[in-house]
């Protein structure tokens, strides 16, 4: 699941504030705008469309937009390597905001003006240098009409201006709207250009897609993962153009609310290991600072097949932190993962401590290191951890 979805449902509406004088909105559209996340997630929700329980999923329809539902992201990370063995870690997410329930709001494109619209993109473009231990990101942000930004099926494509991912190529035998170009590029000239193909089927999170977050009912999402996905392009950084291949992480997510009233913030893996196995793993923190009951761990084997797993056999411990040097927030940098059921145990650290993302509202989204034991048997891993609620600590 991509948790920082839930995130942009609140710092979304405040870059709609900074843009507004420039997007077209009729005046009789009232936007409901908040400065906290938290508030965000658990507040007016009244006329959007809710994720209310399992559902069947109709593909190639479900890769595109759901538009009724407040917010919806599709999310990229992954690891990357040189010939030479040089590392990247990357980000791509483009996120969709639904500014006013359906009954109150206007059609994406209406017939008066195309550039009218509620439909509002943001999206989040990051690479992490391992060897210089250096973190670039950029952020954007467009209206969903007159072709700025859109997400559509058939043909898939996701796009923010000249960020996108475009559907490339035949059929694949794991879903037919991939394999995918990804295109991004920063002002400052990073970029990458990928082919991403998936080398497992697709994964429904949770109940069969259906993820929930918090007690009160509707505060989850619908949650589809591309868990190991071929990767292969250039990257461009610092005026250097390498050509690198590696393994990518897709989720695609969409919801109305998730959090409850007294939940703060989360902690989100996605990790590929050596053996062939994918693990996500993420778990929401309370107000407190203790772990919600609100927690999940998907284990999928190397065939693609989920392994039984209920969230109380997993268990998180937090070994070391890092005091941002940018914000003084004090993030978690070192962790064990334990899995007893499975016999699993790992050590994860990030790949180097600054990956914190300073847009629209602070949070920590980077690559990490993987290396334990499952089975007995020695394993390694790389993948991404996320985190929220740590500011001011």
């Amino acid at each position: 699941m991509k948790l920082s979805g839930w995130f942009v449902i609140g710092f979304l509406t405040m870059a709609v504030i900074g843009v507004i004088w420039w997007i077209s909105i009729p005046p009789e559209v009232e936007i409901r705008t908040s400065l906290s996340a938290v508030d965000a997630m658990s507040g007016d929700t009244e006329g959007y469309l809710r994720a209310d329980g399992p559902r069947e999923f109709v593909f190639p329809d479900d890769h595109g937009a759901h538009e009724g539902f407040k917010t919806e992201w599709w999310y990229y990370t992954g690891n990357l390597f040189t010939g030479d063995g040089r590392q990247f870690g990357y980000q791509f997410t483009i996120f969709r905001n639904q500014l006013n329930p359906p009954a109150e709001g206007v059609d994406t494109v209406t017939e008066e003006s195309g550039w009218s619209t509620d439909q509002f993109y943001l999206g989040h473009f990051a690479l992490s240098d391992v060897e210089n231990k250096n973190h670039i990101y950029e952020e954007r942000s467009s209206r969903g009409a007159i072709g700025l930004a859109g997400a559509r099926a058939v043909p898939y494509r996701i796009w923010l201006e000249d960020w996108e991912v475009q559907r490339v190529g035949g059929e694949s035998g794991s879903d037919p709207r991939f394999p995918v170009r990804l295109k991004a590029k920063m002002v400052g000239g990073a970029a990458i250009d990928l082919q991403i193909t998936p080398a497992k089927p697709l994964v429904l999170q949770g109940d069969r897609g259906y993820d929930q977050k918090g007690s009160t009912a509707g505060n989850a999402s619908y949650y589809l993962s591309f868990t190991r996905m071929d990767t292969k392009g250039t990257l461009k950084i610092n005026d250097q153009l390498f050509e690198v291949s590696g393994h990518s992480w897709m989720d695609h997510e969409w919801s109305t609310s998730a959090l409850d009233e007294d939940q703060k913030g989360w902690d989100w893996f996605s990790i590929q290991l050596s053996n062939g196995y994918d693990l996500m793993y993420y778990q929401l923190r309370l107000k407190d600072g203790s772990v919600s009951r609100f927690k999940a761990v998907t284990l999928v084997d190397p065939a693609g097949e989920k392994v039984p797993i209920d969230q109380e056999d997993a268990t998180l411990e937090v070994l070391d932190h890092w005091e941002s040097p940018h914000s003084k927030s004090s993030y978690p940098s070192q962790w064990k993962l334990t899995i007893p059921r499975v016999d699993l145990s790992l050590d994860i650290n990030t790949v180097f401590p600054d990956q914190e993302m300073d847009v629209s509202v602070r949070y920590y989204e980077g690559a990490v290191a993987v290396a334990g034991t499952m089975n007995g048997e020695e394993i390694s891993g790389h993948g991404f951890i996320e985190m929220t609620g740590y500011e001011g600590k």
